[in-house]
C-alpha cells in the first residue's frame, strides 16, 4: 500500500491493485488524491487511447478514499470524460465530500491529465454509501 501524504490511515479498498485504479498520493478529513499512470494494458486501440473503464475506476478510488470508511460502497455516479487519456500519461484526481446525509456520501472529483495543474479531463459526482455491515455479508 502506497503511504500516502496524510495525516490518516488508509481505512477501505485497502485489496485494490493500485496499478488499475491509482495509488493514494494525499489523503485528508474528506478529501483523497490519486494518480494513475496509464499502462499498454489499458489501451482500447492501436493508437493507445485508454479505456474510459480504467479512469472511472481511479476516480472511484478516489471518491471510496475521500470518505474512507471500511464499509463504503459505491451506490451511484455521475460522470463527464473531457478529454482523452493515452498510454504513458498521467491522471490526478482529486475527491472532495461535498454533503453528508445520514449514510449518504456525496463525493465530487475531477481529473487531470499529467497532474494538478494538467487540462481537466475528468469530473463525476460519486454518491456511497457507508454500511453497518461488508455488503456481501449474508449474501
Amino acid at each position: 500500500m502506497t503511504n500516502p501524504s496524510s495525516t490518516l490511515p488508509v481505512r477501505t479498498h485497502l485489496g485494490l491493485h493500485q496499478g488499475l485504479c491509482g495509488a493514494p498520493v494525499a489523503l485528508g478529513p474528506g478529501t483523497a488524491t490519486v494518480r494513475l499512470l496509464a499502462t499498454p494494458e489499458m489501451a482500447a486501440d492501436a493508437e493507445g487511447l485508454v479505456h474510459g473503464g480504467f479512469v472511472f475506476g481511479a476516480a472511484d478510488y478516489a471518491a471510496m478514499l475521500a470518505v474512507n470508511d471500511p464499509l463504503v460502497v459505491l451506490a451511484a455516479a455521475e460522470v463527464r470524460f473531457l478529454g482523452p487519456l493515452a498510454v504513458g500519461e498521467e491522471i490526478e484526481l482529486q475527491a472532495t465530500v461535498n454533503e453528508e446525509r445520514g449514510r449518504k456520501r456525496i463525493v465530487a472529483v475531477e481529473g487531470r491529465r499529467g497532474g494538478a495543474e494538467g487540462p481537466l479531463v475528468f469530473t463525476g459526482s460519486f454518491t456511497a454509501a457507508v454500511l453497518d455491515q461488508h455488503v456481501l455479508a449474508g449474501r
